[in-house]
């Protein structure tokens, strides 16, 4: 009598390279991005902008082809779209400028009329 075999099991290939995070990586925040290009290369600065600060030190420089910059924007569309859907729509303000509501100056507040 012979028994059945169970057939191999097949390991699922990898979706794409296996990303190392080195252990001295810095963790960089920033809430500032500027865009700039060249016919070759598409240069992405980020920086952090603090209230009342009118200047923002760049943190941190990418430099991609402009394939990969289109790449990128359309993993962050995908990834946003998927945020958006498991919590909610992220409102932009529309009654003025992004960057005005985003990175004006901070203000005092009025001071309270004297009686």
């Amino acid at each position: 009598m012979t028994t059945p075999q169970t057939p191999p099991q097949i390991s699922p290939k990898p979706t794409g390279p296996v990303l190392e995070l080195p252990a001295d990586l810095e963790l960089v925040y920033a809430n500032l991005a500027r865009i700039a290009h060249s016919p070759s290369d598409i240069v992405l600065d980020f920086a952090h902008l603090l209230p009342g600060e009118p200047r923002a030190k760049i943190r941190s420089r990418m430099v991609m082809t402009p394939l990969s910059a289109k790449l990128l924007l359309r993993a962050l569309t995908e990834n946003i779209a998927r945020y958006e859907a498991a919590y909610g729509e992220i409102n932009i303000p529309i009654n003025s400028n992004l960057a005005e509501n985003l990175f004006r100056p901070f203000q005092q507040p009025p001071e309270p009329p004297k009686e």
